[in-house]
């Protein structure tokens, strides 16, 4: 199968799955939108081995066509600390961070522009199904400012770390940052607890949870500054905003 194929393919399985009847866009973007939509709202089941096949082979070439970045492509800002900008999933290193809501599972909404919408896009049915196991186990939603880690499947990392960040709906408290600081430590004790060498963080709880960007990157840049006086993990701040680029710079070079 080409890559056309394949996506016709997993179309018209997931629309069978739903019992739904619709009319497949002829334009390629129609086509992804629609396909993302079906992964967004996939609820977490079980699929036939044909299909995770295909699945797998069409994700994998989908991250290829967008271009990988590896670490050894990146500059140090400073000592074992890294500034990019880009697609958090075409990152290549041992595990990146993803900004997840006390579900754990994922964006429902189909092909919105969250971090958490993407992952699970890129990564392929089965982080859901993943992250469905591990939350019947706990029995309960996750806590702000703790952290879980899954396989990264499709993604070319080959972790993914789960955090949910403090939501800021009014006055910033002490309280909120105590809350990401913990998740930032939650993150880097978890990847290496599992031998990971490296790890991408996105900008944790600056989206539609409310935290201001500059405080929220001042937070980080200090937990993991004085993490790495004691710990060897190589960072990387990933960012995807050009103001968001401004502010880390303005701090990592300060």
């Amino acid at each position: 199968m080409n890559q056309l194929e394949r996506r016709d393919y997993l179309i018209r399985y997931m629309l069978r799955e739903r019992g739904e009847q619709f009319t497949i866009p002829q334009d390629e973007t129609g086509q992804k939108r629609l396909l993302r939509s079906l992964f967004n709202v996939r609820m977490p089941a079980p699929a036939d081995e044909e299909f995770l096949r295909v699945q797998d082979e069409y994700l994998k070439e989908a991250n290829t066509e967008k271009g990988i970045t590896r670490l050894s492509d990146l500059q140090q800002i400073e000592d074992g600390i890294y500034l990019w900008q880009g697609d958090i999933t075409t990152l290549d290193c041992d595990a990146i961070v993803n900004a997840a809501n006390s579900q754990m599972l994922g964006c429902f909404q189909p092909c919105h522009g969250c971090i958490d919408n993407a992952i699970h896009t890129f990564s392929g049915i089965q982080l859901r199904a993943c992250c469905y196991e591990l939350m019947r186990e706990q029995g309960h939603e996750e806590p702000t400012g703790q952290a879980k880690i899954t396989p990264a499947y499709n993604l070319p990392c080959k972790y993914v770390l789960h955090t949910v960040g403090p939501i800021v709906s009014g006055r910033l408290t002490e309280r909120h940052c105590e809350l990401l600081r913990s998740c930032y430590l939650s993150c880097l004790a978890l990847a290496e607890e599992n031998g990971c060498e490296s790890v991408a963080f996105c900008c944790i709880s600056t989206g539609v949870f409310g935290f201001p960007q500059r405080e929220a990157a001042q937070i980080a840049v200090e937990t993991v500054r004085k993490y790495r006086k004691t710990h060897d993990i190589k960072v990387i701040f990933n960012v995807f905003k050009d103001d968001d680029l401004m502010i880390y710079r303005n701090l990592l070079t300060t």
